[in-house]
């Protein structure tokens, strides 16, 4: 298949470029930048340079692919309009045919509870309240759609344990946690997040959200005392302080899943090792 790709060179992007290829899939990562386009192709793809709310360059990008996996975010104020801009073009290219197009959302989306699951009501933080309302035009369009929900994901030094990792320490030394330490996060290895999304696009099937997590769901309070530190929780106001509110109040989430049914139906079973163990191991060397 001949796969247009956004994001290729962050985090989870560059991973699904590198399973792409080596499943024998064809590449064409769009890129901002000619460094971008240099890592692109050296890691086997083909760069293509252009602007993603551009609509009618992207539109005329997707009707020459077979299917496209959208990754790429800017992460900031401007992350709706750009991802209705790229929703539109792929409506505008692929509507009315079978080729398969994959967005992306963020487990953030359900809010806190237990037992969470792919048809659990949403119920977004401020930081990502917009996500339905985009999400909707994918899944109202007439697209062969669906949309990986990846957790928090881990794994090769990177991904959102650094900061709980490299957080400040108290006067006593010990690792300031965030919030009191006792919310669940839903986590998942970045190179299982990756199959997932391959699994997705192969499958060519419209499969509304597919939930990347894993049934380890550890709390924060875990995973600070997994450095093999002494740790401390911190009021949410203090946490609020120290990230920002809306950021803050995400982290703050208490969240339990277990595999989505959507990705195990797929044949997905993660392989990575857990977070507590990519920890403990010293793949998150503290840096302060």
């Amino acid at each position: 298949m001949d796969v247009l790709l956004t994001g290729a060179t962050g985090y989870i992007g560059s991973v699904v470029l590198s399973q792409l290829l080596e499943a024998g899939h064809t590449v064409r990562a769009v890129v901002r930048s000619e460094r971008s386009a240099e890592q692109v192709t050296a890691a086997g793809g083909t760069a293509v340079q252009g602007d993603l709310t551009d609509r009618g360059w992207l539109t005329g990008q997707l009707r020459e692919v077979d299917g496209a996996i959208h990754t790429a975010s800017p992460g900031d104020a401007t992350s709706p309009a750009f991802d209705r801009a790229v929703v539109a073009s792929a409506v505008e290219a692929f509507r009315g045919t079978s080729k398969p197009y994959v967005h992306t959302s963020g487990l953030w989306i359900y809010g806190s509870g237990e037992d969470l699951g792919e048809s659990s009501p949403l119920n977004p933080p401020a930081l990502t309240a917009w996500r339905p309302a985009v999400e909707a035009d994918v899944l109202d369009s007439d697209l062969v759609a669906s949309i990986v929900v990846p957790a928090v994901v881990y794994g090769h030094h990177g991904g959102l344990p650094n900061l709980l990792v490299d957080g400040p320490r108290d006067g006593s030394g010990r690792l300031v946690l965030i919030g009191d330490g006792t919310q669940h996060w839903g986590v998942a290895h970045v190179d299982d997040v990756a199959a997932l999304y391959l699994a997705v696009l192969e499958s060519g099937r419209a499969l509304g959200r597919v939930l990347a997590v894993t049934d380890e769901n550890p709390t924060v309070r875990d995973l600070g005392e997994a450095t093999g530190s002494d740790v401390v929780g911190e009021p949410a106001e203090a946490t609020r302080a120290r990230l920002g509110e809306a950021f803050a109040d995400a982290l703050l989430l208490d969240q339990q899943f277990g595999i989505g049914r959507k990705a195990t139906e797929l044949g997905w079973s993660p392989q990575g090792p857990t977070l507590l163990e990519d920890i403990e191991r010293g793949s998150y060397a503290q840096h302060g």
